[in-house]
């Protein structure tokens, strides 16, 4: 991020905001985004779910076993997140079956203008979300937190 001449714009997708908002407050990230150099809004798929539950993982379309990211929420948060950001903005998915984060990947991205990361829980989102609005799926390594 030194030598930019525009803050780095991230629009993170996350049930957890709260939480994220918190841990964004401390260290390098936290400098950074004390210093104007990047800025990173939430939204939470909850928010904008259509049902009175707010209900935003449903069993996977197809079947199988685990939870997945029901498509209105998702999609819908995707959708205000990359308004959030300038056109052509990436949507990122973290996922267990994502390209390798390296720190090639983080140059790359770090050189964009912004982009969106989402990071969906259980057994990830359905795949018709990924097929509509995600434009890359990265891994943080060969495990799941």
């Amino acid at each position: 991020m030194i030598g930019r001449s525009t803050p780095l714009r991230i629009a993170l997708v996350t049930l957890f905001p709260a939480m994220v908002r918190e841990a964004l407050g401390y260290g390098v990230l936290g400098r950074a985004l004390e210093r104007g150099l990047a800025s990173v809004e939430c939204v939470d798929p909850r928010g904008v779910a259509p049902d009175a539950h707010k209900t935003v993982d449903d069993r996977p379309y197809g079947g199988g076993p685990g939870m997945v990211g029901t498509p209105a929420p998702w999609a819908a948060a995707i959708d205000a997140a990359t308004m959030q950001l300038p056109a052509g903005v990436p949507r990122v998915h973290l996922s267990a079956q994502g390209q390798r984060f390296d720190q090639g990947v983080a140059r790359e991205l770090a050189a964009l203008p912004g982009f969106v990361l989402v990071a969906s829980r259980y057994e990830g989102l359905d795949q018709r979300v990924i097929d509509d609005r995600i434009d890359r799926e990265l891994s943080i390594g060969d495990y799941v937190l």
